[in-house]
């Protein structure tokens, strides 16, 4: 790993860290709900920074002894935190297993039997008596068709219905309508409404996550007007919507955080929330505090020339230098293509998405922003060419991290990374991309090392907690001896889809042991994850 360029990153996080948060808060919030003050999570009068995880797949175990059994598990470990799915929908009430509500042909209901939201009832009043606290996602960008038939329904993150199964439902054509067309706004708000208002006094509830990685586009394209003023008018139409019926609990964005530096905002900063309170003088040893800024265009150009010059810098003292350019006169002048790949700030900060996750943030009724990193699905920033693959991954993981919690300081908000993953080697086969339904590496070399992927996840953990955010959440936990049965989510002997030994129909006599799902990034076959996670645990309780 370039020492020397990932030091150059983690300088950067004093830049988006306004102040080291109290412990004690005053009693202008001594409620048990979790709340927004500045840029800090409190509840019970006490600021709260946590570690959590990430399990989308827990209200479809097949017992209730399951449920508490894998909560019990992460409550012991130390997270305070659990983010799950609160949707489940289909277009065909007859389908075996968990369902939540049916969609079809432009009308829905909503199913709230024992194989339904009591499911839901049974994950939430667990969590209450374990003291944790649940992120509930009301819906997915993400349901790719076909289904994969080699897997049980509900194994996959994408395989719980969401946005483009009411799209296709009610005869639409193009991903984005789901934001737009009032039939389909009114349907899931319905079903919103009933969800909310069946835990709005639950203090299990940390937040209502509008959507989970809301974009322009999924399998289904979009139109041709969909953009980041799209999705941020959906975003404040239901979180108007939300707190109408909840004044209780906290109301987050599930974007993936890119940003769009130069677009037009709905929802312009007020300066005034961004800078940081007046204050004596500095005391000794301590800096003053600058004023939060956002993230600019700029910026990002400017970060990243550094960035290779101090790379590039340090190969050629190892003697690894390889220039790329062309001689001319005694001089390294760049190609075309280099200076062509320079011009733009890349998609997750142009707007390319649909998604402007600082105007998002910025919306009255949003309590904080949330983001994620999955390197093995998008693009980060442009690949250094001084630097192997796997530390030009660490770096932008890195620098992800301290851009969001700049861009949270600069709304005045608290900032959460909401799920983050590395696939592995061994984890490759059973790897399904969120808009895929297959595992394009089942037969090839592909990930990196469960050492590596230890080293990343504990170098991620410390900048978040030292860029300030409120909360690290992992992306996802794995859990062994499970009662596993035909037929269902949990079966015999489906540890992921390399393996495809999925048989039919429910029999009460095929019982046994069987584990959660894994697309990927189950945590299970790496012990250091836990343990890196574990000592997050530690450093952020120590932090805060």
């Amino acid at each position: 790993m370039n020492i020397l360029s990932l030091f150059f990153l983690l300088s950067s996080v004093l830049l988006a860290t306004l102040a080291d948060p109290s412990t004690t808060v005053s009693a202008r919030n001594q409620s048990p709900f979790v709340a927004a003050n500045g840029t800090s999570f409190t509840v019970n009068g006490s600021n709260l920074r946590y570690i959590g995880t990430d399990t989308y797949w827990l209200p479809v175990l097949n017992t209730n002894e399951d449920i508490q059994y894998t909560l019990g598990n992460i409550s012991a470990l130390g997270i305070k935190v659990v983010r799950l799915w609160a949707f489940n929908d289909v277009n065909d009430a007859s389908v075996n297993g968990t369902w939540f509500q049916v969609v079809g042909n432009g009308t829905s209901s909503v199913n709230n039997g024992p194989n339904g939201l009591q499911k839901l009832d049974t994950v939430i009043e667990m969590a209450e008596k374990l003291g944790l606290y649940l992120i509930l996602s009301l819906t997915n960008n993400w349901y790719p068709l076909p289904v994969n038939n080699s897997l049980p329904r509900n194994y996959l993150s994408n395989d719980y219905g969401g946005m483009d199964l009411y799209v296709r439902q009610f005869g639409f054509q193009t991903h984005d309508q789901f934001y737009t067309e009032p039939s389909i706004l009114n349907t899931f708000m319905n079903y919103t409404t009933q969800v909310v208002s069946r835990y709005v006094n639950s203090p299990a509830i940390f937040s209502w996550e509008l959507a989970n990685d809301p974009r322009c586009n999924s399998t289904l394209p979009a139109g041709p007007n969909c953009t980041t003023e799209t999705i941020t008018r959906w975003h404040a139409t239901v979180a108007a919507h939300i707190r109408s019926i909840d004044p209780n609990h906290l109301i987050s964005a599930g974007t993936s955080g890119f940003m769009c530096t130069d677009c037009p905002k709905l929802y312009p900063l007020n300066p005034a929330a961004a800078a940081p309170l007046p204050s004596a003088s500095p005391a000794p040893g301590k800096k003053k505090r600058s004023k939060a800024v956002p993230v600019s265009t700029e910026q990002i150009f400017r970060e990243r020339a550094e960035s290779r010059r101090r790379s590039r810098e340090a190969a050629k003292r190892a003697g690894t230098l390889k220039e790329d350019g062309i001689r001319i006169r005694g001089r390294w002048v760049s190609t075309p293509t280099r200076r062509q790949d320079s011009q733009g700030v890349g998609s997750n900060y142009d707007g390319s998405h649909g998604v402007d996750s600082q105007d998002i943030m910025n919306i009255p009724e949003i309590g904080f922003g949330g983001f994620t990193f999955f390197p093995d699905q998008d693009s980060f920033g442009p690949t250094d060419s001084y630097l192997d693959s796997y530390t030009n991954i660490l770096n932008s993981g890195v620098d992800w991290i301290i851009k969001q919690a700049q861009s949270a300081n600069a709304v005045g908000k608290p900032s959460a990374l909401t799920g983050f993953g590395l696939v592995t080697q061994s984890n490759a086969p059973d790897f399904v991309p969120f808009n895929m339904t297959s595992a394009p590496y089942a037969n090839s070399t592909y990930g990196v090392t469960n050492t590596q992927q230890t080293d990343a996840y504990s170098t991620w953990y410390t900048t978040g907690i030292t860029s300030g955010l409120g909360g690290i959440v992992v992306y996802q936990w794995g859990q062994t001896n499970l009662t596993a049965e035909t037929g269902t989510t949990i079966s015999p002997n489906v540890t992921g889809i390399s393996q495809n030994p999925i048989t039919t129909g429910t029999s009460s006599n095929n019982l046994t042991t069987g584990m959660s799902p894994n697309d990927g990034y189950s945590n299970v076959g790496n012990d250091g994850v836990q343990q890196v996670t574990q000592t997050a645990v530690q450093q952020i309780a120590a932090d805060s």
